[in-house]
């Protein structure tokens, strides 16, 4: 080490130049070191939290708790669900049992209930709903073959798309009651014009639900399926049907609910059995109590559709995460 090199101040090199050291260059290239120490500013002291010193000085302290055990402190979500069917249940009732709804306009419930344990007891609804139930098996089975087959069609291919959709949008808008002349000319007054009914109010929420679904498939997944390699049916099978299902389950539940209520029209038709026959001879003797009984049970064989499907959804989407309410 040369001797102008000890003599050089430690921080000469960087301070000769202005930099890095934060002194003052000197205009004849060295460095004008400050033999003044830094000022003390003292301790620094931390940043008052205004929020915490209040509720110390209150006491007031929240205690901050998990999700889960706030949710224990709620209501049941059962309870919750079946409190709005028992309140509609407790004033009809009550506008019953206090006279301002008479028995010729709407039966009580607890005649309702009555009449129905004994058409359960003699086995005539127990018929009904198997016959009835039975109608609407059959006719979902062939409308969802026929729905999810146009749907396919028009949703994956063009030329599909070109023939069925608008031929499928403009069928969808003739009124299912005036089909039913042109069914009993077609199939005659047996069981074919009742299930070609239901057939119909299954088909087109199918279609119309699976086809967005299927046109709702983000695009940019396509593409990257094309990216790693996917076939045109690896695409199909591992892109467009999953992201088309929750549609297609969305559609299974809505044409559940638009096959018990075609169903409803179709046992009008020449029935000799059949939840629909039991309200017909019904009407005709101004039996409410009946017709009552009738709705009752097209309600609870809907609900458990619906239930049914909501199971399927929970199972077949769980690896998607959703939104479930706050």
């Amino acid at each position: 080490m040369s001797t102008s090199e000890m003599s050089r101040p430690p921080n000469a090199a960087t301070a000769g130049t202005g930099t890095g050291t934060g002194c003052p260059a000197t205009p004849e290239g060295g460095a004008r070191l400050s033999k003044e120490p830094p000022e003390d500013t003292g301790p620094v002291a931390p940043p008052a939290n205004d929020g915490d010193q209040s509720a110390e000085s209150s006491g007031d302290v929240e205690t901050i708790r998990p999700a889960h055990e706030r949710r224990r402190r709620q209501v049941p979500r059962p309870l919750r669900r079946a409190s709005g069917p028992v309140g509609a249940l407790l004033l009809w009732w009550l506008l019953s049992a206090t006279g301002v709804l008479s028995p010729d306009t709407l039966a009580s419930p607890v005649r309702v209930f009555h009449k129905g344990w004994n058409l359960a007891a003699d086995g005539q609804l127990g018929s009904a709903i198997r016959v009835s139930t039975q109608r609407v098996i059959e006719g979902f089975l062939i409308g969802a073959v026929a729905g999810t087959a146009l749907a396919l069609l028009a949703g994956l291919f063009r030329l599909g798309e070109d023939l069925i959709d608008s031929t499928v949008g403009m069928l969808r808008a003739l009124p299912w009651v005036g089909l039913i002349p042109l069914f009993i000319v077609w199939f005659g007054i047996d069981e074919k014009p009742k299930i070609a009914l239901v057939v119909i109010a299954v088909t087109f929420p199918l279609y119309f639900n699976i086809y967005a679904g299927i046109r709702g498939v983000d695009p940019q997944l396509v593409e990257a399926g094309t990216v790693l390699g996917l076939t045109r049916w690896g695409q199909i099978r591992h892109i467009v049907l999953p992201g088309a299902l929750p549609g297609a389950l969305v559609g299974l539940r809505y044409a559940l609910g638009s096959a018990w209520l075609a169903l409803v029209f179709a046992e009008q038709i020449n029935a000799s059995n059949g939840i629909g026959y039991l309200m017909n001879n019904a009407e005709q003797f101004f039996q409410t109590d009946v017709i009552v009984v009738c709705l009752v049970v097209y309600a609870v064989l809907g609900l458990i559709s619906d239930l049914i499907v909501r199971l399927c959804t929970k199972y077949l989407l769980s690896w998607r995460a959703s939104f479930d309410g706050a």
